[in-house]
């Protein structure tokens, strides 16, 4: 599942419709291989494109690895799904072509929490969309969202609403963990800025990037 994920992450549409308009996004605006790099940089649409390119590119992982593996059991369906998410956004982060200079994942853990629980996804996307409404901080959405599924997943798992074993249980938390604290490392420079009042907003439309 880490391999065919892997596989699948480090297809960089940022990158890709970045050199198609002539421009190589990581030499332009934060110099990741994301969403919110292509906004900035690329657009709304570019950026929304993106999204959706890497969004689905988890999603075809996911069900590739539930065919072969899951066997139609609701726990390692699960289970699947966080592995195969795993080593997608591994390859999406750290592409080997890139020099494993890539994006932060976000798109990507978005589209594992929708494959993995539609409760969670609820919960992550309010708080996300919420977040970035009243701050125009997309850094600040994500961190919160991501935070927000690993505490539901380990308020749900404990209380027996996703359906796994103990073992399977203590997977996903390690999993989880793993997920998000990543999410979390790759935006230690945002949070910093955060902390010192000088993160950079994101409004979209005809807006531009402000300070």
């Amino acid at each position: 599942c880490l391999a065919i994920g892997y596989a699948f992450g480090i297809f960089q549409s940022a990158y890709i419709i970045g050199r198609a308009r002539g421009i190589d996004i990581r030499k332009v605006g934060s110099g990741n291989s994301g969403t919110t790099n292509a906004l900035r940089t690329l657009g709304t649409k570019a950026g929304l494109l993106v999204f959706a390119l890497d969004f689905l590119k988890v999603i075809a992982a996911i069900l590739i690895c539930r065919a072969l593996f899951a066997n139609g059991d609701i726990g390692i369906g699960r289970m699947v799904t966080l592995w195969t998410g795993l080593g997608c956004v591994l390859g999406h982060n750290f592409p080997f072509y890139m020099s494993f200079h890539g994006g932060k994942g976000i798109a990507c853990t978005a589209a594992i929490t929708v494959m993995f629980s539609w409760q969670l996804t609820i919960a992550g996307a309010i708080v996300f969309f919420v977040s970035v409404i009243l701050t125009h901080y997309v850094s600040l959405g994500s961190l919160l969202g991501t935070l927000t599924v690993l505490i539901g997943g380990v308020i749900m798992g404990g209380m027996g609403l996703l359906v796994l074993t103990q073992a399977q249980y203590v997977e996903m938390i390690l999993l989880l963990v793993i997920l998000v604290g990543m999410a979390w490392y790759l935006h230690r420079a945002n949070i910093m800025r955060l902390i010192q009042h000088n993160e950079r907003k994101t409004y979209f439309g005809k807006h531009e990037d402000h300070p």
